[in-house]
């Protein structure tokens, strides 16, 4: 073979592989309309509640210590959205996963907090929701369903199903256990039985209801989303022959601990399950919001498609796509707190003023743990968080990093030093060289955390503490909860924010 005949023989390899990239660049394009990848929400929406009114969607997670609490966010097709209202200001208590429904035009929200289970209705989505009302029963997960002669009963936690009043608002008799779980293999890595978490729905002639079991947490492989039918909302309950429905088989699969879902019909009616999970390697973001569709078989039952991935395109449901693109970033010019902003085991709105492009906050207790700090939750895996802060009196302002009153990690400023703050730990950076005005910033690269200050938002000084953040999660310091940015006010006096900035680094 001529070295002619072999030059030429490459040049036309390099020409088919450039026309071939080209045209998988091109349908990489066509894929990116058609097709989305897990999560729908990202970082800690867990315990998904979604309703379908009309061709609008609405979805509610559990909000736990965090108010205002029970965000209600808006859709058009399962996977852009936007937020409508916090459902939930009057504290509680840990607020658990909830039920969106909606019955004889009336919106309902059903949710455990502390041992109890409460209701709170509107006459629309976006309000005015009521104060929350007892029902006086125990278990937790209420799922909420309509029989065939229009009564409505109430399902919790262990099987247990109680009847409702006409007006949804209270119970009618007492809790019943009419379902026993799916069985699952003893040989199985799982949490615990735990069967919670029970969603229901009509379809035909059977009410579906879909069930977690295994534990929220725990090993990889614990939870899970189990089905059953029947032909009446009070059993008795078949068990799905494909069971479980969605589950992590194990650790090497990018979503950890799926479970807990909602069946959901799209507008061209595909059906769909919601459900969340942890991300391997990302723990500390808590459990995200996933979405893949079910197909329904032959026999009446529904199961995954066989092959689909959660963590692969999959084509994106029917609907009209939303264009809002919510943003964390806030320059506090609004009238009210933005819907990313929580407090951390409170809310009282009398201890902050928005004015004046920022928002002063009345300093409380003598550390970040016990300062009842204001939370927004990042939902990158690498960002970049930074505040301007103006102290008075006693105050010193932090920005933080939160998981709960006992883990946590940030810089915070008084009217004279710049401290370092790991968990109740202070130590001082800087001494007598700020004026109660400093800049502060860090960088969250894939939980390898760095600090900085400014004494004029220009120029930036790293200090020596960094912090790997990947530990800070449900599996080490319990409650469900998540890692999020903190903006905290301690000690005595006021603390003043400005100039809040969120940026993804990708």
């Amino acid at each position: 073979m001529g070295k002619k005949y072999i030059c030429t023989l490459i040049i036309g390899i390099l020409c088919v592989n450039t026309v071939v990239n080209s045209q998988i660049q091109s349908k990489n394009v066509s894929l990116n309309n058609e097709y989305f990848t897990n999560p729908i929400f990202a970082g800690d929406f867990p315990d998904p509640s979604i309703l379908r009114d009309g061709e609008d969607f609405y979805i509610v997670h559990s909000s736990f210590v965090y108010y205002p609490g029970l965000l209600i966010w808006h859709s058009k097709d399962l996977i852009n959205w936007e937020p409508v209202t916090h459902a939930l200001h009057k504290y509680v208590g840990s607020v658990w996963a909830p039920d969106l429904v909606k019955h004889k035009g009336k919106y309902f929200i059903y949710f455990p907090a502390n041992g109890k289970n409460y209701v709170i209705s509107a006459p629309t989505i976006k309000g005015p929701w009521s104060d929350p009302i007892d029902l006086k029963i125990g278990g937790i997960d209420p799922g909420h369903i309509v029989a065939n002669d229009g009564s409505c009963y109430l399902y919790t936690s262990d099987g247990y199903c109680v009847p409702l009043s006409e007006d949804g608002l209270s119970t009618t008799g007492p809790q019943k256990k009419v379902y026993d779980g799916w069985p699952i293999p003893t040989e199985w890595s799982i949490e615990c039985f735990c069967l919670e978490g029970p969603k229901l729905s009509k379809v035909g002639e059977y009410f579906y209801m879909l069930s977690a079991e295994g534990g929220t947490a725990g090993p990889a492989t614990s939870h899970m989303v189990v089905a059953s039918r029947s032909k009446s909302v009070l059993g008795p309950w078949e068990n799905s022959p494909y069971n479980p429905i969605i589950h992590t088989t194990n650790s090497a699969e990018k979503w950890w601990s799926k479970g807990h879902g909602t069946l959901i019909e799209d507008v061209k009616g595909k059906w769909w399950l919601v459900f969340h999970g942890y991300e391997k390697g990302y723990y500390n973001m808590g459990r995200q919001t996933l979405l893949q569709p079910v197909e329904w078989t032959a026999d009446g039952w529904f199961k995954s498609p066989q092959g689909l991935k959660t963590d692969e395109p999959i084509r994106k449901p029917a609907g009209v796509q939303l264009n809002a693109k919510p943003n964390l970033s806030d320059d506090f010019s609004t009238k009210e707190l933005k819907y990313q902003w929580q407090f951390f085991n409170e809310y009282d709105s009398s201890r902050f003023k928005l004015e004046n492009n920022s928002i002063t906050m009345n300093a409380k207790g003598n550390i970040v743990g016990s300062s009842a700090p204001m939370l927004c939750m990042p939902g990158d895996h690498s960002y970049d968080a930074q505040v301007e802060i103006i102290t008075e009196n006693d105050a010193m302002g932090v920005l933080a990093l939160f998981y709960n009153s006992s883990a946590y990690a940030g810089i915070g400023v008084d009217k004279n030093d710049i401290q370092w703050i790991l968990n109740s730990t202070q130590s001082p950076i800087l001494r007598n060289k700020i004026d109660r005005h400093v800049f502060l910033r860090f960088e969250n690269i894939e939980n390898q955390v760095n600090f900085f200050y400014s004494l004029d938002g220009q120029k930036w000084e790293k200090i020596s503490n960094s912090f790997e953040s990947s530990s800070f999660n449900h599996n080490a310091f319990g409650g469900f909860l998540s890692l999020r940015i903190g903006l905290c006010a301690v000690g005595k006096g006021k603390v003043t924010f400005k100039n809040f900035k969120y940026t993804a680094i990708k």
